[in-house]
């Protein structure tokens, strides 16, 4: 999630360590910074290799077996500003529990996590909250602000139960939106061979369907109601990306090819050739518009020197007209 709800979640587990009122305070800061710490992975990049970032990024730092060490790097951090008024025992539990609940609360998102590293390079992507979800973020720090100015703990925790009641509703939206996309996807008469379902930005109530079938990518955006049917913005479909012609158009050798694979990977295989530009390779998981096929990013391979190094290129600038779209299929 954004930087601002991974903290937010650190501190609020950080809050049920403290033994005495008079902790909240500096529980609840370390814990917040502790929160933040994984995604210093972004520090990771290379100019001779762009997708550098896009493999380390939610990699080692955010895996169960690294929450100990990770935690035990912040503490000694924050350990030199702070021994004059908490022992390092104290500093340290504070940042492993909040440094614990980075991968977890990543993994509740779509980019995908590798919460199993090294033992596994499957990403994790659970996909029942948004990047940005302003309800999580609002509901955790009322609590937080309230527990952090009135010195009382169990008002953190009350934080954390919401948040993780947040969290369930999006697993049942998500698993209402996943029947509604196979429903589609079968009156059409297609077999899925992946289906993808994720909430889109700032809300729970509008998602994106996107699955692979008959070598295509198809894309649809699901508007969720309480008492109702839902409302389906049907989209259209792409061919997804022929390696076959990939690999005999630049060779198998090749820094694009290679690249190429390493970027479906991180895609989760929905990768195809960018409409009006055939030489990005777009990831067709996310669009600006959920019904439509305009990639947010992707790599540009140049056809004239395929083993130079391939750029990553983002595509998200966000017109006036397309957020009117948005809104309309937001709220209707």
């Amino acid at each position: 999630m954004d930087p601002f709800a991974q903290g937010l979640a650190g501190a609020a587990l950080a809050s049920t360590m403290i033994r005495k009122k008079e902790e909240t305070r500096i529980a609840l800061g370390i814990g917040f910074l502790a929160g933040l710490a994984a995604d210093l992975d972004v520090l990771i990049r290379s100019t001779d290799d762009p997708l550098l970032r896009l493999e380390f990024h939610r990699q080692f730092t955010h895996s169960f077996l690294f929450i100990p060490l990770g935690g035990f790097v912040v503490s000694l951090f924050l350990w030199l500003f702070l021994r004059r008024k908490k022992s390092f025992w104290s500093i340290l539990k504070f940042s492993v529990l909040g440094y614990g609940t980075h991968g977890l609360i990543d993994a509740c998102t779509s980019y995908g996590t590798y919460l199993w590293w090294p033992f596994s390079y499957t990403r994790v992507a659970w996909n029942n909250v948004s990047i940005i979800d302003p309800v999580f973020s609002l509901g955790v720090l009322l609590f937080l602000s309230i527990a952090f100015f009135r010195k009382k703990p169990r008002l953190a925790h009350y934080g954390i139960s919401f948040g993780i009641l947040w969290l369930l509703l999006g697993m049942i939206q998500r698993e209402r939106a996943r029947s509604v996309a196979e429903d589609l996807a079968e009156r059409r008469g297609h077999t899925i061979e992946r289906l993808v379902v994720k909430p889109t930005i700032f809300n729970n109530l509008l998602w994106r369907s996107t699955y692979l079938s008959k070598e295509s990518i198809y894309a649809d955006a699901i508007r969720l109601r309480l008492f109702s049917e839902p409302t389906i913005h049907q989209g259209g479909s792409i061919p997804l990306l022929d390696f076959d012609i990939l690999a005999s158009t630049y060779g198998a050798d090749s820094r694009a090819y290679k690249d190429t694979l390493r970027f479906t990977h991180f895609s989760d295989g929905f990768v195809a050739r960018k409409p009006g530009d055939q030489n990005v390779i777009g990831d067709f998981r996310y669009s600006l518009l959920p019904n439509t096929l305009n990639p947010v990013w992707g790599i540009r391979i140049d056809p004239d020197n395929p083993s130079k190094n391939t750029r990553f290129e983002n595509f998200r600038k966000v017109d006036a007209e397309t957020w009117n779209e948005f809104i309309d299929m937001l709220v209707r």
